[in-house]
Order: structure tokens, then C-alpha cells, then sequence
């Protein structure tokens, strides 16, 4: 079974479903026969708020058990980690890769195998747990942000439909500036169901944008630009991670919220890089990361939840409703899927910038 294999939704529900599964590896075990300790190791990581979660669960973890410091790198970049394998100059321990990239990195001979006798990747569910070269750390969707006092009547937008219902829900939106997640949410506005969204169909998402182009305000490039958006009162609603909107909804005076049906959710994943003179120390990392007390811990901070079904165990129930794969909002949401935008992603991209250019 290969990498690039789909997590069902069956599958996924086994996050929330309560079932008995083997107890994470503790992160310590089996040092009899460990290599001498590195004075560091890199890795290389989303910055932002992740970043300082990652810094304050994972990294602090690590460097306590093993007396190792963890330096910091980012942003994340597929190619600049393709460059580093490819001429043996290898600067990075681990390296974070989003969605379909952890199948381009695959393919590309980027990452070392997981070692299963140091991360536990039994107790994760499904084809998460069968993955070769990559660990699934966490789970992020791209979600509908809007502020309450943009609507009247407490009526607020709830899917991709009412974004693109301007008469009824009035105002300035915004939607990424690439093609992937922005497509499928044409899809679902067009009436297009969640479990056939894929082979997306091109023309028909193509013609559905073409209704909201005029009324896209800002196409965001960058993570952190949806919430502020909101925030600056520049758009009433737009397509964002959802952990750019987590404090934003925990916090009841800034007015945003987000609706969850029709998110695309995709899975955060961290690899050892090829040919890391430190990979015994990069796979002790993962294994700290695969702790699914970290993961939610993790999630608590910035509302990406674990991929470790246990780490459901160590969330508060006040804050389920603000994760994608929580009881109430996993039946409503999406899978990304990331094998059909890996084969076909670049030129999707191409023709959606060109689309963008046109008036």
C-alpha cells in the first residue's frame, strides 16, 4: 500500500469514535543503542502562531528528554527541500509538507523511511498509520470566515452557497488566489456534493467563478491576510485557515465566527530529510510529535487538532466545536484530495492565474 492511499471518511471518524487503540510509543524508549546526541538538530516548520506552538509543545518536549536544541527554520518549501536532497547539502532534520506535497516528496526520494520502531504509527487510524515516509501530525481545513455584524437578523452565511448568494448575504468577500480549495468551493456553490467534488470538474468550477470574480475584493496569497480582513472590515466574508480564525471565535468582542460545512480539511505532515546525518534524532522527533497529549495541547493553542485519535482525550469539550474533525463538525466537512491535485495540480494552477489576469 503506497502513501498516496485516501483516508476514508470512515476512517476519519475513528478520531472521535472512542475505539481502543495501542497507546502512543514513549519518546525515551529503546536508547541502549543511540548515536551520540547532535548538539542540534533543524527543523523546518510553518512559522506564525503554529510556530510558537510548535516551539512551546514539541520543540520543549524534545530538547527536555534529549538535551538536544531544536533550531527553528521555515518557511516551508518543497523545492528548496528538493534542492537540498538533490545536492547533498543538507541543512534540515525534518521538514514539514502540506497536502499534496507530501506525495510530490514521496515520489522524489526526499524523506527517509519511518522508522516504526520508534514512532508508533499502529495507533494512528486507517492509511494515516500504513504511510512510509511521512507522519500525518495534525489536521487543518480551509473554512468560511465572516463577521456577525456584516448580517442582520443573526442570519450568517452557512456553505460555499451562501457565499456566493450576493443578494441575500451583501458585501465584499475574498478567496485565496490559487486554485486548490477555491475550485471546490465553485463546486459546492454550483450544488455539487461533497463525495463528488472529485475528478473536479474544471469548466464548470471555472464558469461558477466567473459570478463572484467582481465581488472578490482581495485574493489572498498569504495565511495570515483572511483574518485581518475580517478584522479591518475590509470583506464580510472569505475562505481561511481555520486556525487564523480560532481566537478570533474564542473571543466574543471581535465578532468573527466561521461556518464548517463545506470546509476542505487537509493533514499537516512532518518527514526526515534524506540524508540528515541526524536521522535516529529526526525520527525521536517525530515520535515526540506522534504524543497525543502534545497534540492536544497543540491544538488548544492554535486549533489544529492531532491526527492521534487519543489526543481527543486531552481536548476540552468546550473546545470541539472549533476543530474540523470534532464530532459536530467532521460529518459537515471535506477531504481534500490530495493524490488527484498532485497529478494534475500544476496545471490547474497555470489556468486559474491565467483566469485571475483576465477582467
Amino acid at each position: 500500500m503506497t502513501e498516496t492511499k485516501r483516508i476514508s471518511r470512515r476512517e476519519a471518524g475513528r478520531w472521535i469514535a472512542g475505539l481502543s487503540l495501542t497507546a502512543a510509543m514513549l519518546p525515551g524508549a529503546g536508547r541502549a543503542q543511540e548515536p551520540p546526541k547532535p548538539r542540534q538538530i533543524v527543523v523546518n516548520a510553518s512559522i506564525g502562531d503554529t510556530l510558537v506552538a510548535t516551539r512551546k509543545t514539541y520543540y520543549a518536549e524534545f530538547e527536555r528528554l534529549y538535551g538536544i536544541k531544536v533550531v527553528e527554520s521555515g518557511p516551508v518549501s518543497l523545492a528548496k527541500l528538493r534542492a537540498m536532497v538533490e545536492s547533498g547539502n543538507i541543512e534540515w532534520t525534518i521538514s514539514e509538507v502540506g497536502g499534496e506535497d507530501a506525495i510530490r516528496a514521496e515520489k522524489l526520494g526526499l524523506f527517509e523511511p519511518i522508522d516504526r520502531k520508534i514512532v508508533d504509527m499502529d495507533a494512528l487510524p486507517g492509511a494515516l498509520g500504513e504511510r512510509k515516509v511521512t507522519l500525518a501530525r495534525g489536521i487543518y481545513s480551509t473554512t468560511l470566515g465572516y463577521r456577525k455584524d456584516a448580517f442582520k437578523n443573526g442570519k450568517y452565511p452557512q456553505n460555499w452557497v451562501d457565499f456566493w448568494d450576493v443578494k441575500n448575504f451583501p458585501g465584499p468577500r475574498s478567496l485565496r488566489g490559487r486554485a486548490i480549495d477555491t475550485l471546490e468551493f465553485a463546486l459546492q456553490a454550483d450544488g455539487v456534493p461533497l463525495d463528488k467534488l472529485y475528478p473536479i470538474d474544471l469548466d464548470r468550477a471555472f464558469r461558477k467563478l466567473d459570478e463572484i470574480k467582481p465581488h472578490i475584493a482581495v485574493w489572498w496569497t498569504a495565511g495570515q491576510q483572511p483574518a485581518q480582513l475580517l478584522i479591518d472590515r475590509e470583506v464580510v466574508m472569505t475562505s481561511g485557515w481555520n486556525g487564523r480564525f480560532y481566537k478570533l471565535q474564542r473571543d466574543p468582542s471581535s465578532g468573527i465566527d466561521a461556518a464548517w460545512t463545506g470546509s476542505m480539511v487537509k493533514i499537516g505532515t512532518f518527514g526526515v530529510v534524506k540524508g540528515t546525518p541526524h536521522a535516529y534524532w529526526g525520527q525521536k522527533m517525530l515520535a515526540v510529535m506522534n504524543d497525543p497529549k502534545l497534540q492536544a495541547a497543540y491544538a488548544e493553542q492554535v486549533g489544529y487538532p492531532g491526527s492521534h485519535p487519543k489526543s481527543w482525550d486531552y481536548v476540552s469539550k468546550e473546545s470541539h466545536r472549533f476543530f474540523p474533525t470534532s464530532p459536530e463538525n467532521l460529518p459537515k466537512v471535506a477531504w481534500t484530495n490530495d493524490e488527484w491535485w498532485a497529478a494534475n495540480g500544476g496545471a490547474v494552477e497555470e489556468r486559474f492565474a491565467r483566469w485571475l489576469l483576465q477582467r
